[in-house]
């Protein structure tokens, strides 16, 4: 009986032990997260979790999993001993958050917890990366002898996975009871299915917003280069004389959600394909029950635009005016109309629009500059030079702003 009790580890040294380990764990994990801070860029920052494992939880483990090595040592080396979590908004970001731990570390395993679980089972999902310490990473001074095999878990989660973890870990493990209730376990798993569920539509969601962001830029691209060619290059030029785009017909639309649609119609403005893109959009504009102001702000800023790249003047600005009307604060809109005015040489009408858009925001620079071009046009060389002095400190100096400037400073020299 003495052999036995004798064999067995003891609790009090391996405590003794672990608890001098971990602030020279807590420094590691310290340093280790900071690089992560460092080194991991996404769209959406992700929010950082760390944690020393608990003497209770490492002992537990250690007797699980390691008790004769236990029996052979009062310190033994588990792989979660420093644990850093990295949550993330999306799980397009998990991917990338994992490859950018490997640019930055040396990675000597990576597990994807829950993956082959089917959809009865209830469970955590999370990306466990097991990385070897930096030599930038250990400590500077350090009395205690650290395994040359010592790795920190990184744990890369959505938020949504994070949450269920935690109540996860509070409902069963922290319990130390799985519920042998199938109703129960039903409503776990359902409840982790919608989580899933919920974290697969964010993304969706994601997805759209970036096909629907770069279609817009590439839209808006194509808006302000055409101005720029009748504004400033052909300020000049009649705008009668400017011949429409050929556009290609297309079959009517069918209909789909509005967002769908606003997708669809962009995509067929920067193809060309402008009837449409108008047609789409008046569907929207007429579609039952009306759609909310900011909606309808929204969609007669596209119309206006797709009717500006067909050369209908007249109908853009009805369509720019529209959308400030259900959206006062629209800047961009106020722009939009100052722009269109600008072409029809109607400057002191741009110079109102230009003025309520730098209202709503001073910072747009080539506003400043479209106000101080009208300004010119009008004669008012002092109010375009503070204009154009202003654009060119928030950012603007192309050929244009030098072209502007270099002409006032020949009509100031002239008046001197």
């Amino acid at each position: 009986m003495e052999n036995f009790v004798n064999s067995l580890p003891s609790k009090n040294n391996i405590k003794a032990t672990y608890e001098s380990y971990k602030p020279v764990l807590s420094e590691i994990m310290t340093k280790i997260e900071e690089k992560l801070r460092k080194t991991i860029k996404l769209a959406s920052n992700p929010t950082y979790k760390s944690r020393v494992k608990s003497f209770n939880s490492y002992y537990r483990k250690v007797l699980r999993l390691k008790s004769e090595e236990a029996e052979k040592s009062n310190f033994v080396e588990l792989t979660d001993m420093m644990g850093i979590r990295v949550i993330c908004a999306f799980l397009e970001d998990l991917s990338e958050v994992e490859q950018q731990i490997k640019d930055n570390f040396v990675v000597k395993e990576v597990e994807y917890k829950g993956a082959q679980q089917s959809f009865r089972e209830f469970g955590y999902e999370s990306v466990h990366v097991l990385v070897s310490i930096p030599k930038d990473c250990m400590p500077k001074k350090c009395e205690l002898p650290l395994p040359d095999s010592l790795v920190c878990e990184i744990q890369i989660r959505t938020i949504l996975q994070d949450a269920w973890a935690e109540v996860e870990h509070e409902l069963i493990y922290k319990s130390e009871f799985t519920p042998f209730d199938m109703p129960l376990r039903r409503k776990l798993a359902s409840m982790n299915a919608s989580l899933t569920l919920a974290d697969i539509i964010f993304q969706e969601i994601r997805d759209y917003q970036k096909k629907l962001q770069g279609e817009v830029e590439a839209r808006r691209a194509s808006f302000y280069e055409k101005a720029d060619e009748l504004t400033l290059a052909n300020a000049g030029k009649k705008i009668e004389t400017l011949e429409p785009k050929n556009i290609n017909r297309v079959s009517p639309y069918v209909h789909g959600t509005i967002d769908d649609m606003i997708l669809e119609a962009i995509q067929a403005h920067n193809h060309g394909d402008l009837d449409k893109a108008v047609e789409i959009y008046s569907i929207i504009l007429s579609s039952e029950p009306t759609p909310p102001p900011p909606v309808l702000a929204v969609i007669h800023k596209h119309r206006g635009m797709a009717y500006f790249a067909q050369n209908n003047y007249t109908a853009s600005l009805e369509d720019f005016r529209q959308s400030v009307v259900y959206d006062p604060n629209g800047y961009r809109s106020y722009y939009y109309i100052g722009i269109v005015l600008s072409i029809m040489n109607q400057h002191k009408e741009a110079i109102e629009a230009y003025s309520e858009s730098i209202k709503i925001n001073e910072y747009q620079s080539h506003a400043h500059f479209r106000r101080a071009v009208s300004y010119y046009k009008l004669g008012d060389f002092d109010s375009a030079l503070k204009d154009l002095t202003n654009a060119q400190s928030l950012g603007l100096n192309d050929s244009e702003t030098e072209s502007l400037h270099a002409k006032l400073m020949e009509k100031f020299g002239m008046s001197m």
